[in-house]
């Protein structure tokens, strides 16, 4: 965390002064705003909390409830997710409340006395070591206050505006503010009155159905529900030695649960098998009781039993596997002609079950992906030729995604007996363990992603790819630091300069690239923010050294990697790292020698590998993202 940079803070550093649209910052929803969000689901908070940062942009967030979600649904927090906890400065306090799943026991059938389960497996949670996060069990309110309090805390201080039904939208070819949303109130003094809002944006977050898809005519397409699950967050007694375990249970004529330990100690979740959906149900099975669901429970877990004492929350769900043939407004064969204005996320444009822990952590990357979009456009940063990207690269996620769960699912309410593999289950859970886990996204080559032409200089950081980080040493202080856990969700560009062979200061590479970067008209640096902005308003450029910190002689690095920043022109040191020699990052992700830039997205994704003196591509690259050079502001 860095501040002091404007000043000494004498309070909380996480709250940052109120700037731009949050000075005097109306409590009434006003009648235009930039960007209107419809649901304060896991998308609607990461994108409130992601645009909350651009002082600028008038966002506003409308729920339909009257206050903050108090029991949530989602549970599962992947390791992906924890990374994005991270820019957005909660990683650490979410995890230190969370239940953490570091292993995953398999149930099944005793071969030698079928009618009753027992232990056949236990498998590590991350055996491959895919990220340094961990998995995380917390419930979904939580999730929500603490991005809740990003935005809150950020210079625009937004809070959401609850008591606000969405009814319906229009979107006119022109005009300033070219969507017309009707909302009716749903609290307070003004119960049924609609609400006209004009905004130039509309992201839409509420949920399975959303009337935003609704209103755009997006339809969903996919399987409908055929299998039915009972699903508990209870405190019981039980002999079950598992219980805090995370847990895949198959009996031989019972079906199937998975269990899920919660948060605090007591608290522990199952879902509960209950069977095939006859056709023409038409919903009947989602009237299951709960004494129905615990029964079925003990049938699964014999010999053990089950005696629930309080139950904090229940549901039933059948299983559908859907997503929508586009995730905005424009129609497919109007592509190209214009650019979109309203946007679906989560649940409203992708639908699975809940067992493979998916349906938050998905939704929180739509949320974030189209955010900081908006907030490029918005802030004049890129054209809005980049918001085509959302759709493509999300609906490709948002079908890997079902057809992953549709296996799993299937494997979940498969018998044993009628695998042809007993082990099948623990095996496919360990094969995937990092698509669950969030890391198997790979963006296709587009404006905000290049061709990985230049991979093989850069073989652990795969282009499209989510930036995998790795322990180095900041120079300036001499402590170890992950190298990605210094990049937050302040809209900014990375650009890690990892270094050729030749000490700081000294010719090289990478003094002649660092050289062009503050000198050349053509540099991303120069040639796109305002003027009269700092340095790395824009850029946030790192170099790392292949030397340990003692070989690294701060007064020979070039300048551009020790920027002058704040009001008062102050260095920020924080910029230069060297190679830990217990763990070389240039080893660890293939790194050429030679050295090599690496360029990540704003939402932490690779967009392009390129060699030191690939100075015309880089510029280039960046040149189809931004717009010219703006005027002083």
């Amino acid at each position: 965390m860095q501040f002091h940079h404007h000043g000494y803070v004498s309070g909380d550093p996480r709250i940052q002064p109120p700037a731009g649209t949050g000075l005097g910052r109306p409590a009434e929803l006003p009648e235009e705003v930039d960007v209107l969000i419809v649901g304060s689901g896991p998308a609607g908070m990461i994108a409130a909390a992601q645009l909350a940062q651009f002082p600028a942009i008038t966002t506003r967030l409308v729920e339909k409830r009257p206050g903050r979600l108090e029991v949530g649904q989602a549970d599962g927090i992947q390791a992906r997710s924890v990374e994005t906890f991270q820019a957005f400065g909660f990683a650490e306090a979410i995890t230190a409340e969370a239940y953490r799943i570091t292993e995953m026991a398999f149930w099944k059938p005793d071969p030698q006395n079928p009618a009753e389960i027992i232990r056949a497996a236990r498998t590590p949670d991350d055996a491959a070591g895919i990220s340094e996060f961990p998995h995380l069990i917390v419930n979904q309110a939580r999730v929500l206050d603490y991005f809740a309090e990003v935005a809150r805390n950020s210079p625009t201080r937004l809070v959401p505006d609850y008591g606000y039904e969405f009814v319906g939208l229009e979107v006119a070819e022109h005009g300033d503010y070219p969507v017309t949303v009707t909302l009716r109130s749903t609290a307070g003094d003004r119960v049924g009155e609609d609400r006209v809002v004009k905004a130039k944006y509309v992201i839409g977050c509420d949920g399975a159905h959303s009337r935003v898809r609704e209103s755009i005519d997006r339809r969903f397409l996919g399987d409908q529900a055929n299998h039915a699950w009972g699903v508990m967050d209870v405190l019981a007694d039980t002999d079950f030695p598992d219980i805090r375990l995370k847990c895949a249970i198959q009996s031989h004529d019972g079906g199937s649960i998975l269990h899920i330990p919660r948060e605090g100690n007591h608290l522990f979740r199952m879902y509960v098998d209950l069977g095939e959906v006859a056709e023409g149900d038409n919903g009947k099975v989602r009237q299951t009781t709960q004494e129905e669901v615990e029964a079925r429970a003990n049938k699964i877990l014999h010999p053990y039993s089950l005696t629930v004492k309080h139950v904090a929350w229940r549901s039933v769900y059948e299983v559908g596997h859907r997503v929508t043939d586009k995730f905005d407004d424009v129609h497919p064969d109007d592509c190209g002609t214009r650019t979109p204005r309203v946007f679906i996320t989560g649940d409203a444009c992708h639908t699975h079950s809940a067992k493979a822990g998916q349906g938050m952590n998905v939704s929180m990357q739509d949320g974030w992906n189209i955010a900081w979009k908006l907030a490029h456009v918005l802030d004049g940063r890129a054209p809005d030729s980049i918001l085509d990207t959302y759709s493509a690269e999300r609906q490709v996620i948002a079908q890997n995604l079902i057809d992953f769960d549709h296996e799993w699912s299937t494997l979940m309410a498969t018998r044993p007996e009628d695998m042809a593999d007993p082990a099948q289950l623990e095996e496919f859970y360990v094969k995937t363990a990092e698509f669950p886990a969030g890391f198997m996204t790979q963006y296709a080559p587009s404006v905000l992603v290049a061709e990985p032409v230049h991979q093989q200089i850069a073989t652990g950081f795969p282009v499209g790819k989510r930036f995998k980080s790795n322990m180095v040493t900041r120079v300036c202080d001499a402590n170890p630091k992950h190298l990605g856990h210094h990049a937050t969700a302040d809209g900014r560009w990375r650009v890690y300069v990892f270094a050729d062979a030749p000490a700081a200061g000294e010719p090289s590479r990478t003094t002649d690239l660092a050289e062009w970067l503050v000198t050349a008209p053509a540099s991303p640096l120069l040639a796109h923010p305002p003027e009269g902005a700092d340095l790395d308003a824009w850029f946030d450029v790192k170099v790392i050294y292949q030397q340990d910190h003692t070989g690294v002689d701060l007064s020979r690095v070039p300048a551009v990697f020790l920027p002058k920043v704040g009001p008062f022109q102050v260095v920020d040191y924080e910029k230069v790292y060297a190679t830990d020699p217990a763990d070389d990052i240039f080893t660890a992700r293939g790194i050429s020698r030679d050295g090599a830039i690496v360029v990540v997205r704003p939402d932490q994704y690779v967009a392009h590998v390129l060699p030191l003196a690939a100075t015309d591509e880089l510029a280039a690259f960046f040149e189809g993202v931004f717009t010219p050079r703006m005027s002083a502001v």
